[in-house]
């Protein structure tokens, strides 16, 4: 039972008879009920005692026999230790209340989850009882009695370690006083400002705030403008506001730009006879038209046995990123490199990543690499590890690359045939052994010079994007096999592994119910998951609900991370993976060039733990520079959905929920939601089960992957949301919208609230 406040009764418990009101409860129940009453107010009153007056009081007993039993109850909870006297006479808890550690999740202003570790369930946390905790916040809590749904409740009892203390948002100033208005979705409440900490901020102004004092009681968070953004809506403004929201970095610290640029540029001889020497050896790169910073690069040659050596060779960061520098302490705080929709945050300064370490065409370059004997049906005869030196001939774009492929002529065009033949054959052998072929369609937006969308614009995946794709991953998943297999027995060295474990099956079959909506079916016995996957992904090609399904099954699967536990990659189907290839983007990398070298080197195993926090720590950057990249994606859609409000579009449901259907529109593969309090025809119920809505009278279905044709009723920047209309004002999944028949009747609820708003239910989209 939650906290109640000072004139609010006690209420029966589930499955307990109320004394008051409808039929009586006697005896054992009575005393059942009165015991955990009572138990469940001391609990939930921390150290405030209440006198056997006041008891009775919150209990609302009127009748005598029911005073009496209830007070005989009191003493006999003090006989058994449950509860205690104080001095003034009145009563406290003497149980022990188990304290758990966890970090809270914020989803809405009225309700907060716990998340205590993986495996272990969720703490529900109603908004008055969170102690003034924000979300990412590290508490400790106190267990209720009762129970909101599947999950237990319970009760903030400290905040043990603040997430962050800065914060992005939009000023409005009054006369005495102004407000921020976080552009965090998770942070529910207004910063107050006092008139002397505004620092020159306008109404309507993006700032960074800092919190000088947390909300307590009815009380706001206080904070003062430590930096103006400039005017909401500007481009500059809006990204630098999304960076400070994640917590991302504006610049490098002056130690570590200056630690960078004292690097000289130049190899020496002594370093190059420490090396495999590549630089007479045919080599190139493949990448993006617009990149600066070059990871990795080819090399090929045919041998006289009629075999090819392919070498991998990927930018030596660590040669010049030494332990315990200031560039190292960097590298390791930022973890990984950011890609916004109109720039980079770089893991490494441009001196390095743009510079020294970066492949670039006609310069000798260090590197750290796997080199390949491979016959042509793409079978490893021989391998190698270790540093070398190169000398790139040519930096292809995947445009350029992909053109020579296709015409079978150009520079280089003998070599990259039969690298993408080999490349193929790889691919096909991994999608044989189980791998998950997920093609997932990105956008990318085409910005004038102020950074407005023009357009957007789906990237498309190409053999030559697949030809780098496939030698990267034989990279990464041999390097890994390599370390794991030096020693024998199951004392291994300890290793930087990326990991991806088999998805959950309620997730899997979620996602089969889903999919069945388009007529898809899909095997969920864990032995055929993965071929009926890659069945999926095949059928869907080039359908409207391609895109949709192949996000959601991305999301049914289980999260990729770092570990030094060798639990192999459900995705990949390889039974060891690391992150090998991309040093100049993601300090793991970094790692697993270090540790390579270290055994090499015929070192010991170095500390596990050591590793794995460092494992746990570049995760969460990666989720946080995702979540960024998600957040600077939508930004761009939501402005450039912003000039379309006239327009209809094709659109299919993407999602369902209490309040709304969110709709994913097929030309521009933005999101939006049409919100049920917007339907005025009909009152429509969540049907959780099933992932639809049905409306109470007419009976109409919207439901997961519906066609829809809809409008943009508005935009919100700051909240990064597109609100939709029906155009037609109904579904195209028949000519008038599906109707419920009996046996697909939701169970029956109470009275409709006012307005289309659905009942209330826990939110069903396919969230990770």
């Amino acid at each position: 039972m939650s906290k109640k406040t000072k004139n609010t009764k006690i209420k029966s418990p589930k499955g307990t008879k109320t004394p008051k009101g409808t039929k009586k409860a006697k005896g054992k129940d009575l005393r059942k009920f009165f015991q955990q009453a009572i138990l469940n107010m001391l609990d939930n009153s921390g150290e405030r005692g209440y006198s056997i007056k006041q008891i009775l009081k919150k209990l609302d007993l009127k009748k005598r026999d029911d005073i009496k039993l209830a007070t005989l109850t009191i003493y006999q909870l003090e006989d058994d230790e449950q509860i205690k006297e104080l001095r003034n006479g009145s009563f406290v808890s003497n149980r022990a209340q188990e304290e758990l550690t966890g970090i809270v999740d914020h989803v809405s202003s009225r309700f907060a989850y716990i998340r205590l570790g993986e495996g272990k369930d969720d703490i529900y946390i109603n908004g008055r009882d969170l102690g003034g905790a924000v979300d990412g916040d590290t508490v400790k809590i106190t267990l209720l009695a009762t129970r909101h749904g599947d999950h237990q409740e319970g009760k903030v009892t400290e905040v043990i370690r603040r997430s962050r203390t800065r914060f992005a948002g939009k000023i409005e100033i009054s006369k005495n006083f102004a407000f921020v208005k976080p552009d965090y979705r998770k942070m529910h409440q207004d910063f107050f400002i006092y008139p002397e900490n505004v620092n020159g901020a306008r109404t309507g102004d993006k700032v960074i705030v800092e919190i000088t004092s947390w909300a307590a009681d009815d009380r706001k968070p206080e904070a003062k403008v430590i930096e103006v953004l400039g005017r909401a809506g500007e481009n500059e403004a809006e990204i630098h506001s999304i960076m400070a929201e994640f917590g991302l970095p504006f610049r490098f610290p002056q130690e570590v730009e200056a630690e960078a640029n004292k690097i000289k540029e130049g190899i020496t001889k002594e370093e190059i006879k420490k090396r495999w020497d590549f630089r007479e050896i045919t080599t190139f790169t493949i990448d993006p038209f617009d990149a600066k910073d070059f990871d990795d690069a080819l090399s090929f040659q045919t041998l006289p046995n009629g075999n090819y050596e392919i070498g991998v060779h990927i930018a030596d960061v660590t040669h010049y990123v030494k332990p315990d520098s200031e560039l190292e302490k960097e590298a390791y705080e930022r973890a990984t490199s950011v890609y916004l929709v109109d720039r980079t945050i770089p893991m490494l300064p441009e001196h390095l990543s743009n510079g020294l370490c970066s492949l670039r065409p006609h310069e000798d370059k260090l590197t750290f690499s796997a080199v390949f004997e491979m016959d042509a049906s793409g079978k490893i005869k021989k391998e190698w590890f270790g540093r070398t030196v190169i000398h790139s001939d040519v930096r292809f774009t995947y445009e350029e690359a992909q053109e020579i492929l296709e015409r079978g002529m150009g520079n280089l065009s003998e070599e990259l045939k039969i690298l993408n033949d080999i490349a193929k054959k790889l691919r096909k052998q991994r999608f044989a052994k189980g791998a998950v072929n997920f093609e997932t369609t990105e956008v990318k937006f085409k910005l004038d010079e102020k950074g407005k969308p023009l357009a957007v614009i789906p990237k498309v995946r190409k053999d030559a994007h697949k030809l780098i794709e496939e030698f990267m991953l034989l990279a990464n998943k041999r390097v890994a096999t390599h370390v794991y297999d030096l020693k024998k027995g199951k004392d291994k060295n300890t290793y930087v592994y990326r990991i991806h474990d088999s998805p959950d099956p309620e997730k899997v079959q979620d996602f089969a119910t889903f999919a069945k909506q388009f007529g898809h079916k899909i095997n969920i016995d864990d032995a055929s998951i993965s071929q009926s996957l890659n069945k999926l992904m095949t059928s869907i090609e080039g359908k409207p609900e391609q895109n949709i399904l192949e996000q959601l099954a991305i999301r049914t699967m289980a999260k990729a991370k770092y570990s030094t536990e060798a639990k192999g990659h459900f995705g990949l189907a390889f039974d060891h993976y690391s992150h090998f290839t991309s040093p100049i983007r993601r300090y793991p990398d970094m790692m697993a060039h270090r540790l390579l070298q270290h055994y090499i080197d015929e070192g010991k195993s170095v500390n596990k733990n050591e590793y794995e926090e460092k494992c746990v720590h570049s995760s969460e950057r990666e989720k946080r520079a995702a979540d960024a990249e998600r957040a600077s994606i939508k930004y761009k859609q939501v402005e450039f959905m912003a000039n379309a409000e006239d327009r209809v579009y094709e659109g299919l449901i993407s999602g369902v929920t209490e309040w709304g259907l969110y709709v994913e529109i097929v030309e521009t593969k933005c999101e939006g939601m049409i919100r049920l309090a917007d339907l005025s025809d009909d009152f429509y119920e969540f049907d959780e089960r099933s992932y639809r809505v049905i409306g109470r009278k007419t009976r109409k279905i919207y439901t997961l992957g519906d066609k829809v044709k809809v409008k943009v009723k508005k935009t919100d920047i700051d909240k990064r949301l597109i609100d939709l209309v029906f155009a037609d004002g109904r579904a195209e999944k028949g000519d008038k919208g599906e109707r419920a028949d009996k046996g697909g009747r939701p169970e029956k609820s109470g009275r409709p609230r006012k307005g289309g708003r659905a009942r209330k239910g826990s939110k069903k989209r396919f969230e990770d």
